[in-house]
């Protein structure tokens, strides 16, 4: 069995059929969903999707492409919604420096905000970064000194020495389909030495569809393909990265129950 770690069921493409998106995904294999929210308007109708499913749960945070539509948001706002029933991670949040759709400074005011909630609740920050490795490094390590707290890096693309400073941190990584296409070649080298304890897989749909879905919707289903691949790229079986990943998943979102 397999979990997407990180899915958006609310998004155009998943939300006007969700339960049969979720009925295929589960027919291939997958027993559970981490549904993520990108925005405080989000953050009920992702929540309540959680509470209504027995196999979904929910994640509460500000993308950082929203920053700057989130410049008065209260720190015990986002410390209220975290404690709702079945929220699991405080995210997505981070940095983006590829886009810039906020102003940098917001979105690190923000990225520190959800850690500081996340240390204090001990759930794990769903960390997106795009373009900005220094300073997610340099926010990371100066927030570890204040405290530990559980983190994950989703959707993983950057550097191998980036990589490996994060599992230095003690962080986890999640491995989207982009590890499937062809032009990956540097991921799929740093995916294969991911220790086993601390990989994940994600779909991110309905983005990023995988080989051999690329043009498509992307599903939560589609996480087999993506584990498929990644089991091959590393020489393991299939049974044996399912069940690595997925325990590796209710370790660490340890609100979850198996």
């Amino acid at each position: 069995m397999l979990v997407d770690s990180h899915c958006h069921l609310e998004y155009e493409g998943l939300v006007d059929e969700q339960e049969a998106v979720l009925d295929r995904a589960r027919g291939v294999g997958v027993e559970a969903f981490l549904n993520i929210s990108t925005k405080q308007a989000e953050w009920a109708q992702v929540v309540g999707t959680a509470q209504k499913t027995a196999d979904v749960y929910a994640s509460v945070g500000i993308h950082p492409h929203h920053a700057d539509e989130h410049s008065e948001l209260e720190r015990a706002d986002l410390l209220a919604a975290a404690k709702g029933g079945k929220v699991i991670g405080i995210g997505e949040t981070g940095l983006d420096y590829y886009y810039d759709h906020s102003d940098r400074e917001a979105q690190k005011h923000l990225f520190r905000l959800h850690i500081d909630v996340a240390r204090e609740l001990q759930l794990p920050v769903i960390i997106h970064t795009r373009d900005a490795e220094d300073d997610t490094l340099a926010i990371l390590k100066d927030e570890m000194g204040k405290g530990a707290f559980p983190a994950l890096i989703h959707c993983f693309t950057a550097s191998a020495d980036f990589g490996q400073q994060v599992l230095d941190l003690g962080l986890s990584i999640s491995i989207s389909g982009i590890v499937t296409f062809k032009n990956a070649r540097d991921l799929q080298e740093f995916a294969k030495a991911i220790p086993q304890d601390r990989l994940l897989v994600e779909t991110d749909s309905p983005f990023l569809a995988p080989v051999p879905h690329r043009g498509k919707t992307c599903e939560p289903g589609f996480v087999h393909d993506t584990a498929t691949f990644l089991a091959d790229l590393r020489g393991e079986s299939l049974d044996s990265l399912a069940e690595y990943t997925t325990r590796n998943f209710y370790a660490l979102f340890s609100k979850a129950v198996p």
